[in-house]
């Protein structure tokens, strides 16, 4: 079980021929065994989680477990603080025609906030944004249920998760 700090410009994938993976950053024995926790989109920053136990990855990603993902992002405009609400209720996805599940939004300033939802889609948060007219420009996940990606460790960086925090999913 591993915390890493993901930087940006690597994708969430076990390997790749042309682009640079997270496990790249890892100097762990056998680390192509390692399943990725909630997969960040190549330019998204933040909390990646791996391990080798598919049915703790399950507990974190499946929207059944209500494992919130915390964003914090900014937009090229200023956010539509009615969006607080339409988040609450779930927005219908493009083009798969299917509801989010409610999100909490948080704006923190007119171009910055604070996004908690319980699934992970393809390009979730951006679409999520993009539906309420705000262009995402930057995107951090910071905290996976009440893991906290830990302040002192450097974008490519990683450690093994505590016990605490292993448990602490399910």
């Amino acid at each position: 079980y591993f915390m890493l700090h993901k930087p940006e410009g690597y994708i969430c994938a076990t390997r790749d021929g042309h682009r640079p993976t997270v496990l790249d950053l890892l100097d762990e024995p056998n680390r192509e065994r390692l399943q990725i926790v909630g997969r960040l989109d190549r330019d998204t920053t933040g909390l990646l989680l791996l391990t080798d136990d598919g049915q703790w990855n399950h507990q974190v990603t499946s929207p059944r477990k209500d494992c919130g993902k915390v964003y914090l992002l900014e937009t090229a405009t200023p956010i539509d603080p009615g969006a607080i609400e339409v988040f609450e209720r779930g927005i219908v996805l493009q083009p798969e025609n299917c509801r989010t599940r409610p999100a909490r939004l948080v704006i923190l300033s007119p171009q910055r906030a604070q996004l908690t939802i319980s699934e992970g889609r393809y390009h979730q948060v951006k679409r999520m944004m993009a539906a309420v007219g705000s262009e995402v420009i930057r995107l951090h996940r910071s905290a996976i249920g009440a893991i906290l990606l830990d302040d002192g460790l450097a974008p490519g960086r990683y450690r093994p998760l505590t016990a605490t925090e292993i448990e602490s999913v399910g």
